[in-house]
């Protein structure tokens, strides 16, 4: 059986999706303004934007534009 393992800001950017979809944040915000809507999740989620080289004054459309998440192989 092959398993595939989503990545997990797969899962975060679904969840924007969703928040953008419901009008609750605007693709033009700024990526900080989900912080509290992650909650005790936002300080693992904040370090792999950072990884992926987000700063937290990004748009959320550029989270959104991500089409493949991948680490890089060191």
């Amino acid at each position: 059986m092959n398993h595939q393992v989503i990545h997990p800001m797969v899962k975060v950017q679904r969840q924007v999706r969703s928040l953008v979809d419901s009008q609750i944040v605007k693709p033009e915000d700024r990526i900080w303004k989900i912080a509290f809507l992650f909650g005790d999740d936002w300080t693992r989620i904040k370090q792999e934007l950072l990884e992926f080289e987000f700063s937290m004054q990004d748009p959320l459309s550029e989270l959104l534009a991500v089409e493949v998440w991948e680490e890089e192989d060191e």
